[in-house]
């Protein structure tokens, strides 16, 4: 892990928003700077724009099927299987049918959001002498980035403006928090849970949203849990790129390992999570509880280093959402947060927010020191358990 020190010399600092970070903990200032802030924060650009790669080859990306038509009678709201209108229930799954031309519950609707990567040959076994020689190499550029970066939100738009369609969907007609999970529904599968004492949690391409919180916490749950989700994604079309290789399940759960079997990198992670969340949480709600659980695990330096990878990775993931959490639905979830909220605002947490972010050279030398650590360090057995479950879809 010392090697991680080296990028110190890469840490770039935006001093504007520090200051700005700082007269916010003042009372007396904060109301005055929280617009400058956000403004500040929205003018951020970690990754190329868009235009410039309208021309990428597309021809990989897999569109949702459609479930259903309109113009039929009704459907179940659990598999999306069509009925005729004298039909009452599902037989297999033993629900109220609704009616084609109802509003449709967004939490029902069933898609397979999974994002393929396509390259020129497939491989079932990435843990070969010649393809640690390739991850150790690194030939990958901010260019390259750039490109992953593009081609995963491509694709998820592609799977949103087909569940749109498929469905039938007016999305001014719905609330904030279903075009929040519709958005979620584009890049992973997104179920519930009514059990336990977390808010939501990530795995294997899942998304579990406990739906006994109030609104604007599902919410951030789903923005803090679709950040993971994101990490996650990026890496394993970096390794498959550098390799030249389709995505499978092997690449996603070495990935998953590197991710969670280091504490070092499950830092990154969180702090990457927590720093989205609160970019499109109203102010003064930020929430830093797991990964500041975590940080008393690692000494005082790494954890700032960690921090700063993972700022460097929000920004970029930012960038990506605001493409759909765009200004109107900001203002959305905000006043979804003034319905729901009954605690003061705490404005603590504000001193765990990072000024520091890599440059393009050093985040590139970031992402290939957590590459190369992992790849090295492979416990198969945990990656076979893992491929298991990513083959259940």
């Amino acid at each position: 892990m010392s090697e991680f020190n080296l990028l110190r010399d890469f840490i770039e600092r935006d001093s504007e928003k520090s200051q700005l970070l700082e007269s916010l903990r003042q009372p007396v200032l904060r109301r005055a700077n929280a617009s400058i802030l956000n403004s500040k924060i929205d003018a951020e650009k970690g990754c190329a724009e868009d235009r410039q790669y309208v021309e990428a080859d597309l021809d990989d990306y897999r569109l949702c099927e459609p479930v259903m038509s309109v113009l039929q009678g009704k459907y179940c709201p659990k598999c999306g299987r069509k009925f005729w209108n004298d039909e009452n229930f599902c037989p297999d799954c033993l629900v109220t049918l609704k009616g084609i031309t109802d509003s449709i519950d967004i939490k029902s609707i069933q898609v397979d959001p999974h994002l393929e990567y396509v390259k020129s040959h497939s491989q079932e076994n990435i843990l070969t002498d010649e393809n640690l020689l390739l991850i150790n190499r690194f030939d990958f550029t901010i260019d390259d980035f750039n490109r992953v970066m593009f081609s995963i939100k491509a694709q998820a738009f592609r799977n949103l403006d087909s569940m749109i369609k498929n469905y039938d969907l007016d999305l001014d007609d719905l609330d904030v928090l279903d075009k929040v999970i519709l958005f979620a529904k584009s890049f992973v599968h997104v179920e519930y849970k009514s059990y336990g004492g977390q808010l939501g949690y990530f795995e294997f391409n899942k998304i579990y949203v406990d739906d006994r919180q109030r609104n604007s916490l599902q919410i951030t749950t789903l923005v803090h849990e679709l950040t993971h989700f994101l990490v996650k994604e990026i890496l394993t079309r970096i390794v498959c790129e550098i390799l030249d290789c389709t995505k499978n399940e092997q690449v996603e759960s070495i990935i998953t390992y590197i991710l969670s079997n280091s504490v070092f990198n499950n830092l990154i992670d969180e702090y990457a999570a927590h720093s989205v969340e609160g970019r499109f949480t109203i102010f003064g709600y930020q929430d830093y509880s797991s990964f500041l659980a975590l940080q008393d695990k690692l000494d005082e330096g790494h954890v700032e280093i960690a921090k700063t990878i993972g700022n460097t990775f929000s920004i970029y993931i930012k960038e990506l959402m605001e493409g759909f959490l765009d200004w109107d639905l900001r203002k959305e979830i905000k006043d979804q947060f003034l319905a729901d909220t009954i605690e003061r605002p705490n404005y603590s947490q504000l001193q765990f927010e990072s000024c520091n972010k890599l440059s393009d050279e050093g985040f590139l030398k970031a992402i290939w020191l957590i590459l190369t650590d992992g790849f090295q360090n492979v416990d198969m057995e945990v990656v076979d358990r893992y491929m298991e479950e990513f083959a259940k879809g």
